[in-house]
């Protein structure tokens, strides 16, 4: 077998410049499948942690993904607010250790504005259980300060001590700015992967004392409220979108979620994350099996081609073979020659679209991470990697056999007798 193995690379190397471009090809097949594996795999887990260490979200009665998009990743709006009454006597509860409130709504050009509270900072978890962690400045204490995402300040060139304007919903219209009420920027969070990084949080008393002089969704005429004098009056809030919910046992969770389901004073809703990002996946995951399908087609081109250039130089190699049987060598040997060919391009392809696959990500991670806030592992390969390339290898296999068979098909006096 060993004197088959140097036979086929010599064989191969003298036609390298035709077969270098089929190791590109399956290269370039390999790079795509991993890739796409790869980003999959990140994709999901940056997903799965865009909320970590909660074990409830609470909010008006709707459908779990909704509450799980509009609280979590800042898509859609809520079909109601919860009274601040509901949130105090919920964060009361005998189970609860912690409650994070959440008041959604406004907007800063484009990126979604989030009224908090100062747990906010000290109980929101992301990715393995990881902390907010500030990379400028200090968090909000006054009541017109914002920290802002990484992403925001990062698309829009704030830095610390900038000012900026928020506006009333989407801030579609310039009418609906709060222009009478500029924030100052004072702090920058630093990336996290998840829809905090584009998000502008200021402290629930400023979301109240933007909407003073508010009602219905527009101003109220004839009752402007300066930022001097909403300082002045009692910004307690009235209401929230949603709240954070953690436990001092997560075996109690379900009697929480009960409790939550059966509240007297309006109807509330509390989700498991974990639960409702696994029906959210489900939804969406069609996307990422499309993405599989086209990249497994790319790599059965990138075979039909192997099999092409194989046979379309077994003419040209008719003679060579024909050589091979009179010295001495059998039609399976013959047949173990080219599966070999094939099995050693194919394992070069493979091996070079792993290796760029891994630069890709060593070289184009933190570019990915700034440009689209989605963090690729550099780490070695795993199960589902090896399958592909096993699947990757086995094909390259199974192409060469058609041009072997041929090939040991053909008789010895075909090879050498002259062509006319």
């Amino acid at each position: 077998m060993n004197y088959l193995l140097v036979l086929a690379a010599r064989s191969a190397w003298n036609r390298r410049f035709v077969l270098a471009l089929v190791v590109a090809a399956i290269a370039l097949s390999t790079l795509l499948l991993l890739g796409i594996e790869r980003i999959r795999q990140d994709l999901r887990t940056n997903f799965a942690q865009a909320v970590s260490g909660t074990d409830l979200i609470v909010g008006a009665r709707t459908g779990p993904v909704q509450l799980l998009l509009y609280s979590v990743f800042r898509i859609g709006n809520a079909t109601n607010n919860i009274r601040w009454a509901s949130a105090e006597a919920i964060a009361q509860h005998r189970a609860v250790a912690w409650l994070v409130p959440l008041a959604l709504g406004d907007s800063h050009r484009g990126f979604a504005v989030l009224g908090t509270t100062a747990a906010y900072f000290e109980h929101f978890r992301h990715g393995e259980k990881q902390p907010l962690v500030l990379a400028q400045g200090r968090r909000f204490e006054q009541l017109y300060d914002a920290v802002l995402g990484a992403e925001v300040a990062r698309r829009l060139g704030y830095a610390v001590g900038q000012r900026i304007v928020l506006a009333h919903g989407d801030g579609a219209l310039a009418a609906n700015d709060h222009a009478d009420k500029p924030f100052t920027v004072v702090g920058i969070l630093a990336p996290t992967g998840t829809p905090v990084d584009r998000t502008v949080h200021i402290s629930l008393q400023a979301i109240e004392a933007l909407h003073l002089d508010w009602a219905a969704g527009a101003p109220l005429p004839g009752q402007a409220v300066s930022a001097e004098q909403a300082a002045a009056m009692d910004l307690k809030p009235r209401s929230i979108t949603a709240a954070l919910v953690g436990l001092k046992s997560r075996a109690a969770v379900f009697a929480v979620q009960r409790d939550v389901a059966a509240f007297r004073d309006e109807p509330l809703l509390a989700i498991l994350p974990g639960v409702a990002l696994d029906e959210l996946w489900d939804v969406i995951g069609l996307g990422e099996r499309g993405l599989q399908a086209m990249s497994a087609l790319v790599a059965v081109v990138s075979l039909a081609g192997l099999v092409a250039v194989i046979l379309a130089g077994l003419n040209e190699r008719r003679r060579e073979l024909a050589i091979l049987r009179a010295v001495g060598a059998g039609p399976r040997q013959v047949l173990a020659l080219l599966a070999l060919e094939g099995l050693l391009v194919t394992a070069c392809g493979v091996g070079l679209g792993a290796l760029a696959a891994w630069a890709g990500v060593a070289l184009g991670g933190p570019w990915v991470q700034r440009a689209f806030g989605l963090t690729l592992r550099l780490e070695p390969p795993g199960s589902a990697e090896w399958t592909l390339m096993a699947l990757l290898l086995a094909g390259g296999l199974l192409a060469s056999l058609l041009p072997g068979w041929r090939a040991y098909r053909l008789s010895l006096a075909d090879g050498l007798s002259p062509r006319t």
